[in-house]
């Protein structure tokens, strides 16, 4: 039987790459310290590796394709196929940033500043490509982790990820300028991609963990309304495309069907039921193909 090899990440996007799976139609099941978890398609193999290293061993042909951050795909300089963009992360939607930070009362402003001093980073691919490109030499050393606590009194600088900038607040940093920003990418080797078998398979799968990213915050609303009051109604709801409105066999009552922004249903819900929409229900999605 054909397999397609596929890398997931370990660490902070582990559990939100199995939930987004789940809600795709796939059910993975492992430990949190098992790097060959199972998954209820007999055609897909997973293994769980760092993210730092996952574009390299696609790369290469270790997998057959990886979800990882395009951050770490830059920093390798890996030649992959993008196969799409699946823009979440560990607390929210929103991309990561990589970003210069320095202690509060600093003197280094800009990234000029930053000629002949020392830098700590995990991205050391990433923050030496930076100076490069102001025209700046410093030093920059690789760090294995709690970047932030490093200055003032190991360096100069840091470059660290950050989503909400909550942690470099709490140790007295501040951002001074952002490198790069960061979404999660699904992608695959170059092989794979010349695999018609392989290549269908990861289009398919690659459809699905949209569908199911874009319905994250959206919801399906149902009601029905009299005909008199249809196009009030109507008027109140944003949708992808104009709601599905169907007749019933009530003579002169419609039935109406829309996906909505789950943000807005509590604002609307009592303005349909004001404009005359009866038996109103909400339903959660688990994948949206627009």
């Amino acid at each position: 039987m054909k397999k397609l090899v596929i890398g997931l990440p370990k660490g902070s996007l582990q559990e939100s790459t199995y939930a987004l799976f789940k809600k795709a139609g796939f059910t993975i099941k492992g430990g949190s310290r098992s790097y060959f978890p199972s998954i209820d398609d007999e055609e897909i193999e997973i293994r769980i590796l760092r993210s730092q290293e996952m574009s390299r061993y696609v790369e290469h042909g270790m997998l057959d394709a990886g979800i990882t951050g395009l951050d770490w795909i830059a920093a390798n300089g890996s030649d992959v196929v993008d196969l799409c963009s699946l823009v979440y992360s560990k607390q929210s939607k929103r991309p990561v940033r990589w970003v210069l930070a320095v202690p509060n009362n600093s003197d280094i402003k800009t990234v000029k500043d930053l000629e002949g001093k020392k830098i700590a980073t995990e991205g050391v691919g990433i923050v030496e490509r930076y100076l490069k490109e102001n025209g700046v030499k410093a030093e920059v050393e690789f760090s294995w982790g709690a970047t932030e606590v490093k200055v003032p009194d190991f360096v100069d600088a840091i470059v660290d990820i950050t989503e909400t900038g909550s942690s470099l607040r709490a140790n007295n940093l501040k951002i001074i300028d952002t490198l790069m920003e960061s979404y999660t990418k699904f992608f695959c080797s170059k092989d794979a991609w010349a695999d018609e078998w392989k290549k269908q398979k990861l289009e398919k799968i690659a459809l699905l963990l949209k569908a199911a990213l874009d319905a994250a915050d959206k919801v399906l609303l149902k009601l029905n309304v009299e005909e008199k009051n249809l196009e009030a109604v109507k008027g109140l709801l944003p949708a992808l495309h104009s709601p599905t409105v169907n007749k019933l066999t009530d003579n002169g009552w419609y039935a109406i069907e829309t996906v909505v922004d789950e943000s807005v249903v509590r604002e609307i819900i009592p303005e349909l039921k004001n404009s005359g929409a009866e038996g109103i229900i909400e339903i959660s999605l688990n994948k949206v193909v627009a």
